[in-house]
């Protein structure tokens, strides 16, 4: 029989660091790896990189314990639509589209839903293709279902704590706006980046002044989408995520949304940052 708790390679190492999670005291049935995807864009060898080596350290991981474990292939399709890339058709029409969440964008191809989906769509083919076991979930769907629901709970009742980590990482007329939760325009679907006036922690909403008029909105089912570095935290509390690594340009990212993990009372995932692939500029 072999004994996996020799071997050495990369892998080994990191799925030996979920094992002491757990000596620590964390136990759990399952384990869940995650991985993310930003579908703005079509998937792409970064795509196929990061859920390749979290497959691979989730191998090991079985290969050591023989626990049951899932891999969570994210989708971040509420994200708001920042720019038309280059390599789509209808550019003109996708440009009325900024700001508003991927999976309300249309599908230039029209063959999906929305942008969003049909990205969705390439990237689950993308994996299946390599035969990558993966559960596919999207950001979309577990906000308006109510699967973060209580997770978003936890972030309006330590809101202010939540500030007191963020603001501090951001320049000063940032800071003057800055709020994690985004609202999603009742008129227009824009996602909206506008300062809080004010949170209300028995109904779970906020108020805020947009366009000259007073609005109050719930942060629950949808209706708000958080800021991404909050977002990323949440998303880890929700599914107990155990692992996820990412590119070094998030590694700042990855030890704010750790302190904001820990704020809501969850412990962050173990991490490994990885180089980017370069193109001959040197630019990802």
């Amino acid at each position: 029989m072999t004994d996996y708790s020799q071997y050495k390679s990369w892998p080994f190492v990191e799925a030996k660091k979920i094992l002491k999670r757990l000596e620590n005291g964390q136990s759990k049935k399952k384990i869940i790896f995650e991985t993310g995807y930003g579908p703005s864009g079509l998937p792409h060898i970064g795509t196929f990189g990061e859920v390749l080596r979290t497959n691979m350290v989730r191998f090991c991981f079985e290969k050591l314990t023989g626990l049951e474990t899932d891999l969570i292939a994210f989708s971040d399709d509420m994200d708001g639509f920042r720019k038309v890339p280059d390599n789509v058709p209808k550019k003109e029409q996708l440009s009325k589209y900024l700001d508003y969440p991927l999976t309300t964008v249309p599908d230039p191809f029209n063959i999906c839903n929305s942008f969003g989906e049909h990205n969705n769509a390439k990237l689950v083919e993308f994996l299946n293709r390599f035969n990558l076991p993966f559960t596919f979930q999207s950001s979309t769907q577990a906000y308006k279902s109510g699967v973060f629901n209580e997770t978003i709970k936890k972030i309006l009742l330590n809101y202010e704590k939540i500030l007191n980590v963020v603001l501090p990482t951001l320049g000063e007329d940032r800071r003057k706006t800055y709020s994690p939760f985004f609202p999603i325009d009742e008129n227009t679907g824009k996602i909206l980046q506008v300062p809080v006036n004010e949170i209300n922690t028995d109904d779970f909403t906020i108020s805020f002044t947009h366009e000259g008029k007073n609005y109050v909105k719930s942060v629950l089912d949808g209706q708000c989408k958080l800021q991404w570095k909050v977002d990323w935290a949440m998303r880890w509390a929700a599914f107990g995520v155990d692992y996820e690594m990412c590119g070094k340009d998030l590694t700042e990212s990855y030890v704010l949304s750790s302190k904001i993990c820990r704020i809501i009372g969850s412990k962050p995932p173990e991490n490994l940052i990885y180089e980017l692939f370069l193109d001959e500029n040197a630019e990802k």
